[in-house]
């Protein structure tokens, strides 16, 4: 890979980041709803709106607070929660940390359970094994997060008891972090399961087929060798581009899961924002959220020449 094309898809992750930031202040600001109105409550008075909005500095013209904003990314500071009055890029950060181990915990459900289904779904084509695979991944794309999650509350939480019910565990303790984490990221990565499995069927029965594995198995080439080290590197592509795309929308799909579950989180964060019309902590949140969301595809990309040295980026 070559640092003019990083440097021209770096480029473009900054243009991308910008708009999506543009349309967001814009979404924000149009939706009907005032934050003065939800922070006074019962106590709302045309001279006590007037004195909070100048205040908070919603008695701007939309273009100033725009530009506002904009500065305020550039020098770090994203200003203080209308609710909380504490900086909201502390509180966002600080949520953060719960709602990538989540996410990532959730990746790697979908990857060592994804990956070996679409495996033996492709291996055992038109058996009863890739009927099971295929029904398996099915369900996991169909069924919806959070009625997955009480599911597997009511079985394995309130039946059985092998998992906490909900919250995330006592923080010394990595044992009690994992059991409260074992459901929710099932819940999170059952989706991603299913669509990697059915890339991966896809992919490797496309490999399999490739002139140069036929050539592999002429020359007395161990069948495992073949599978494993020739179609299922070259397979690799279209799952690493399913499973970077699949973290970032574990990442903004948290929210559900987190609510569900009661675990703290940005997502949960986000919603009370929104609920609040705390626009200061909605920007913050998404911001964080498109940031890793860019540089994941950004990482994807490069990871691609890793993987199959065909792939050349002029």
């Amino acid at each position: 890979m070559s640092l003019s094309y990083l440097g021209r898809r770096v480029l473009i992750a900054m243009f991308s980041l910008w708009a999506a930031i543009t349309i967001l202040f814009a979404m924000i600001h149009l939706v009907p709803g005032d934050p003065v109105s939800a922070i006074l409550g019962d106590a709302y008075t045309e001279r006590a709106a007037t004195a909070l909005r100048a205040q908070l500095a919603l008695d701007r013209p939309l273009p100033v607070q725009y530009v506002t904003y904009l500065g305020s990314i550039l020098t770090g500071d994203l200003g203080t929660s209308y609710i909380s009055r504490q900086p909201v890029m502390g509180e966002v950060l600080g949520n953060f940390g719960f709602t990538l181990r989540l996410a990532l915990a959730g990746l790697a459900v979908s990857v060592l359970l994804g990956i070996p289904l679409g495996f033996i779904a492709a291996l055992r084509r038109g058996r009863l094994a890739d009927i099971a695979a295929m029904t398996v991944a099915v369900l996991g794309v169909s069924m919806p997060g959070f009625w997955l999650g009480i599911l597997l509350m009511v079985i394995f939480a309130v039946q059985l008891g092998w998992f906490p019910l909900i919250g995330i565990g006592n923080e010394g303790d990595v044992v009690d972090i994992g059991r409260h984490l074992v459901l929710p990221a099932v819940t999170l990565g059952m989706r991603g399961a299913g669509l990697i499995a059915r890339v991966t069927r896809s992919a490797l029965l496309e490999t399999l087929n490739q002139d140069y594995v036929r050539t592999a198995r002429a020359k007395g080439v161990h069948d495992r060798t073949v599978v494993v080290a020739h179609a299922l590197r070259n397979a690799m592509l279209p799952i690493v581009t399913v499973a970077g795309l699949d973290l970032g929308r574990m990442l903004g799909g948290t929210t559900v899961i987190e609510t569900v579950f009661s675990r703290p989180g940005t997502g949960v964060l986000l919603i009370q924002a929104v609920l609040t019309r705390d626009y200061p902590m909605i920007q913050a949140a998404f911001l964080l959220f498109l940031t890793v969301i860019i540089v994941i595809n950004l990482l994807v990309d490069v990871l691609y020449a890793r993987l199959d040295p065909r792939v050349v980026y002029a």
